[in-house]
C-alpha cells in the first residue's frame, strides 16, 4: 500500500484522539470513520467499481490505500478480478480465489473529496453516539432523572439529559402542565429504543411508577426495602391511590409515607403538581384490600365471586356518591389498585336483589320438583342456586336440612335427577333440530344447553367450531360456566379431524 502524503500523520491521530474524547466514544470507532472517507475519496478518483481499501496506521498515523482484486482464470472485470498468470507473476504463492492487494498511488484531497469525507466521518462518530446513548440508558429503565427543558414541539418535550437528549409526549404529561425552554423537570425513563433516527428515550411523569419512585426518594423504608410499594392507580393530575405494605410489624407503612405532619406525602403532591393520593395498607386477602381501597367510603361487607374476579361491594346508603367518586374516580382507581372489578351497592339495593334472586330460586325449585313453597325456600336459604345443585349433592347434605328427612332427602334427588333427563331430552330435540351434528354433540364439554345456544348462532358442524377463535366462543357461550381453557380444550376437539385427515393424506 502506498501512503497518502498530503495529509500530516500525527495531526489526523490528533483529530481522532479529540473527537472521541469530545463525544465520549472509542477511538478506534473514529480512525474506522477516518478509514472509510479515504476509501470513498479514493473510489471516487480511481472508479466506484474497484473495490478500495484504506488503512490508518495506528501508530504513526500513514494512510495506505491499495485494490483487492479476486484470482480467477478469466477475467470478466478488470477493476476487481486478476488473471491467475498476472497474479503468479506477483506471488508464486497466489491460487484460484485468493484475493490480492495492489497498491494505488497516493491520493491529493481536493475541496469536494474533503468535503465528502468529513460528512462520512461526522455520520460515522453520529451512529457511534447514539449507539452509546442506547447502550448508557437502556439499563436505566424505571429510573428518576432530571433534566432541562430543550424545546418543546407541538406540547412534545425535548429534555436534555447531560449526556442525551430525551422526548416527553404530550400524552405523558401532567394535565395543565406547560414548560419552557430552560425549565427543570423530574421524569421517569419507561422506555429505550432504537429508532431509524437513533436511539429514543422516553420520559414520563404520568407512569404509575413514576409515584411510587418520588416515594422512594421521600421515604428511607421505601428505599430500603423496609416498606414495599405493592401496587399504584392514578388518574394524572387528579387523584391517585397507592399500596403499601411493611416488612417489619413494628413499622406502620401508611404513616411512614405520610411523614411528620404530611411532610413526606406532600413533597410527592407538590411535585405532582397537587395530584391528591390515598395511601392504603395492602392486604393479601382479597376482600380486606378492595375494603381499604375503597377508602374514603365505609363499605358495609364484600361479597366475591373468584371465578370471574368480581366483588360485590355493598355501602351504606349515604356513603355510595362517596364510594363511586366523582365521575366513578374512586371505584376506577381502587379496582386499578386491587386488580378485581368492583361492583358498588347500597345496603337497600342489596337487599331489594336478595329478596328477588330469593323469589325466583324458590320459584324454580317449586316449578321444577314440584314441592310447596316452604320445601323449596328451605333449599334456597341453605344456598342451593341449581336443579344441578340437588340432584348431585350427596344424600346427607339434604338430610342435613332441618324437617328434611331421608325419604325427603331421597324424593328431592329422584325429582331433581328426572328433571335433569327430561329437561336434556328436550335440549337435544331441540339441538337436532337446529341442525347440529352429532359429533359435534359428541365433544366433551359441552352441554345440550351450550349445543342449542351454538345451533341458534349457526354453529352446527366441526369444522364451524373449529373455525372459531376462543373469546368468540366465550362470547356464544356468555352466561354458561366456561373458562378460556375449557373453551380453547373445545376447538381443539372439533379441529382434531383436520390432523387425522392431513396424516392419512
Amino acid at each position: 500500500m502506498e501512503p497518502v502524503t498530503s495529509l500530516n500523520r500525527l495531526e489526523l491521530l490528533q483529530v481522532a484522539d479529540a473527537v472521541a474524547r469530545e463525544k465520549v466514544i472509542d477511538k478506534e470507532i473514529v480512525l474506522i470513520a477516518m478509514e472509510e472517507a479515504v476509501q470513498k475519496a479514493a473510489r471516487a478518483k480511481y472508479g466506484m467499481e474497484n473495490d478500495i481499501r484504506a488503512e490508518i496506521d495506528r501508530k504513526t498515523g500513514e494512510i495506505r490505500i491499495a485494490r483487492l482484486m479476486e484470482v480467477v482464470e478469466a477475467v470478466e472485470n478488470d477493476a476487481t478480478q486478476i488473471a491467475i498468470e498476472e497474479a503468479l507473476r506477483r506471488n508464486p504463492d497466489a491460487q484460484l480465489g485468493d484475493f490480492i492487494m495492489e497498491s494505488l498511488p497516493p491520493i491529493e484531497f481536493g475541496r469536494i473529496a474533503a468535503q465528502t469525507a468529513k460528512q462520512v466521518i461526522v455520520q460515522k462518530v453520529r451512529e457511534a453516539e447514539r449507539e452509546r446513548h442506547y447502550n448508557e440508558y437502556k439499563d436505566r429503565i424505571g429510573e428518576i432523572v432530571n433534566g432541562l427543558v430543550k424545546r418543546v414541539e407541538y406540547g412534545n418535550v425535548t429534555v436534555d439529559l447531560g449526556r442525551a437528549e430525551a422526548v416527553m409526549r404530550r400524552d405523558e404529561q401532567l394535565p395543565r402542565e406547560s414548560f419552557r425552554q430552560g425549565d427543570r423537570l423530574r421524569s421517569y425513563i419507561y422506555d429505550v429504543r432504537r429508532e431509524p433516527r437513533g436511539p429514543q428515550i422516553f420520559l414520563s411523569r404520568t407512569h404509575p411508577q413514576f409515584m411510587a419512585k418520588l416515594f422512594a426518594q421521600e421515604v428511607p423504608e421505601v428505599y430500603d426495602g423496609i416498606i414495599e410499594i405493592r401496587s399504584v392507580a392514578r388518574d394524572p393530575g387528579s387523584r391517585a391511590k397507592i399500596a403499601v405494605m411493611s416488612n417489619d410489624s413494628s413499622i406502620d407503612p401508611v404513616g411512614a409515607c405520610v411523614g411528620m405532619r404530611g411532610s413526606r406525602v406532600q413533597a410527592v403532591v407538590n411535585e405532582l403538581q397537587g395530584e391528591k393520593i390515598d395511601i392504603i395498607q395492602w392486604s393479601a386477602d382479597p376482600a380486606t384490600f378492595v375494603v381499604n381501597a375503597l377508602a374514603p367510603a365505609e363499605v358495609a361487607k364484600v361479597v366475591l365471586d373468584e371465578d370471574a374476579h368480581r366483588i360485590e361491594a355493598v355501602v351504606p346508603d349515604d356513603q355510595l356518591s362517596l364510594a363511586i367518586g366523582r365521575r366513578g374516580q374512586n371505584v376506577r382507581l381502587a379496582s386499578q389498585l386491587t386488580g378485581w372489578d368492583i361492583d358498588i351497592l347500597t345496603e337497600k339495593e342489596e337487599s331489594e336483589r336478595r329478596q328477588q334472586e330469593f323469589r325466583e330460586r324458590s320459584q324454580m325449585f317449586m316449578a321444577a320438583l314440584d314441592v310447596d313453597e316452604t320445601v323449596a325456600q328451605l333449599l334456597v336459604t341453605e344456598g342451593f342456586a341449581s336443579i344441578e345443585e340437588v340432584a348431585f349433592v350427596p344424600l346427607e347434605e339434604l338430610t342435613s336440612i332441618q324437617g328434611f328427612d331421608e325419604e325427603v332427602a331421597t324424593e328431592l334427588h329422584q325429582r331433581a335427577n328426572d328433571y335433569l333427563v327430561k329437561r336434556d331430552a328436550e335440549l337435544d330435540e331441540e339441538r337436532r333440530g337446529l341442525g347440529v351434528a352429532d359429533d359435534v354433540a359428541a365433544i366433551e364439554g359441552l352441554t345440550p344447553a351450550m349445543l342449542v345456544k351454538l345451533g341458534q348462532k349457526g354453529i352446527r358442524t366441526l369444522d364451524d367450531l373449529g373455525d372459531l377463535a376462543s373469546d368468540e366462543l366465550l362470547e356464544i357461550l356468555a352466561g354458561f360456566e366456561l373458562d378460556e381453557a375449557e373453551a380453547n380444550a373445545i376447538i381443539m376437539a372439533a379441529r382434531a379431524h383436520w390432523f387425522a385427515d392431513e396424516s392419512q393424506a
